[in-house]
């Protein structure tokens, strides 16, 4: 069984359809990064994951239970899955530690010295335990992405889902962010990715997909994806940004 399986999902926003029935699986410990261009639905696809957008249509199947059902419980799903963001959503009022601490303590209703050790552990394992105690805008922008990656870590997801999580960012910020990432796919982390990086595309990915008018329009491992790629929109676009 899937980690989480997409069947005919679908989002229309009044007449505007932005995803088209799109289907896809996401096996446990993979990565799969999504390109595309802009407006072609990508980050609708993976706010609907989360149900930040809820679906017009189709199912979305995490442990072979449809999360759209009107009984499910979406906070207890929410848990298993985390997710970054383009901007970093910070609490500015709270340390950096106290970001890191604040879902497990009050959602997970974990005991504080615990977690406030576990925190510990992820800052220290992204460079930034000497930050613990400062305030998110004393940080840069490529510093609070990753307190919010470790945020998310906090509450032990199964799968992260990431949209964008570099392009608010100066370029050479980028990298630190990247290798974070990176070091969780290496972990074992199952997780999506939105990015336009084509190289951690190229690097991390089990798949790559590329999504085009609000659907998948070719997908292949990144070898192929890169090398050979069929679909004249895609060769376009890869012609582009390559």
């Amino acid at each position: 069984m899937a980690l989480l399986e997409i069947k005919g999902l679908k989002k229309n926003f009044g007449d505007l359809k932005v995803l088209k029935d799109v289907n896809m699986k996401i096996e446990e410990g993979e990565v799969l990064v999504l390109i595309g261009p802009s407006g072609s639905g990508k980050s609708t696809f993976l706010r609907c994951l989360n149900l930040l957008e809820q679906p017009t249509g189709g199912e979305i199947l995490f442990k072979g239970k449809n999360i759209l059902a009107p009984k499910f419980n979406i906070v207890d799903y929410r848990k298993h899955v985390g997710m970054c963001f383009q901007r970093f959503n910070l609490f500015p009022f709270m340390t950096v530690l106290e970001n890191v601490m604040y879902s497990p303590v009050h959602i997970l209703k974990k005991d504080k010295n615990e977690i406030k050790e576990k925190a510990m552990v992820l800052l220290d394992k992204e460079g930034l335990a000497n930050k613990a105690n400062v305030y998110p805008d004393t940080l840069s922008g490529g510093q609070q992405q990753r307190v919010a990656i470790a945020r998310a870590l906090a509450m032990e997801p199964e799968m992260m889902l990431f949209d964008e999580p570099t392009s608010a960012l100066d370029p050479e910020l980028v990298g630190d962010v990247l290798n974070v990432m990176k070091d969780l796919a290496k972990d074992g982390m199952t997780m999506a990715v939105v990015t336009h990086e084509m190289g951690f595309a190229r690097e991390v990915a089990s798949r790559v997909m590329f999504m085009d008018g609000g659907k998948i329009t070719e997908e292949n491992k990144p070898d192929e994806f890169f090398r050979n790629p069929k679909n004249p929109r895609l060769q376009e676009f890869l012609s582009k940004v390559l």
